[in-house]
């Protein structure tokens, strides 16, 4: 698994399926055989992003949604510029837990945005750069939220919101099946992993 270019991993989902488990799994995987591996996530990654996802999570109320996805928006556009592009130059692995899609689900199909505007937005944030594949980790709100062990201020949103942003997801899924690749989170992790390693392996053969 090596490409001068380096190989661009994102994964999806809503609040509780399972992203940062697999993501980690997924590194030590691919670290194991001797791949760079930059292990990240939106919003943070790196200083400043970092900073305004303390800001994005707090519980403060009063944050408007436009600020919400400027804000998002622009956690992103330091994290590519200063990671995820200088990653991938030098050939190395990025997994991202969470990436542009995100605000495609919850500022646009869940906050009510147009898809076409946070799209444009998020071309500007990238400069136009998606992930080789992503891996969506699918399940019912109910089943997500009620793994979770602990709220911030998106977290906290109501039942119906998040079943708003899995709609989201699954519909950009339908619409990219060759880069969005949805698995059943509530398999068991060995399950979840071996699935997302066939998705990989499977978007690796195209990019070499």
């Amino acid at each position: 698994m090596t490409s001068k270019r380096g190989f661009f991993l994102s994964i999806e989902g809503i609040e509780g399926a399972g992203k940062s488990t697999l993501a980690e799994a997924l590194a030590q995987h691919f670290g194991a055989r001797g791949c760079e591996i930059v292990l990240t996530r939106e919003p943070g990654g790196t200083r400043i992003g970092d900073a305004i996802r303390n800001v994005l999570l707090s519980d403060d109320k009063e944050m408007s949604h436009r600020t919400e996805l400027l804000l998002f928006e622009a956690a992103r556009a330091q994290h590519v510029d200063e990671l995820i592009r200088p990653a991938l130059a030098r050939g190395a692995v990025v997994i991202c837990d969470r990436f542009a899609d995100s605000s495609l689900a919850y500022q646009g199909h869940a906050r009510g945005f147009s898809h076409s505007g946070v799209q444009t937005l998020n071309d500007f944030a990238t400069k136009a750069l998606k992930p080789d594949v992503t891996i969506l980790l699918d399940l019912p709100a109910s089943a997500g939220l009620a793994r979770q062990k602990g709220l911030d201020r998106i977290s906290s949103q109501g039942l119906a919101f998040h079943e708003s942003v899995r709609n989201g997801y699954l519909a950009l899924a339908e619409a990219e099946p060759q880069r969005i690749k949805v698995i059943d989170a509530r398999e068991d992790t060995e399950t979840v992993l071996r699935h997302a390693l066939e998705a990989v392996v499977a978007a690796l053969a195209e990019v070499k």
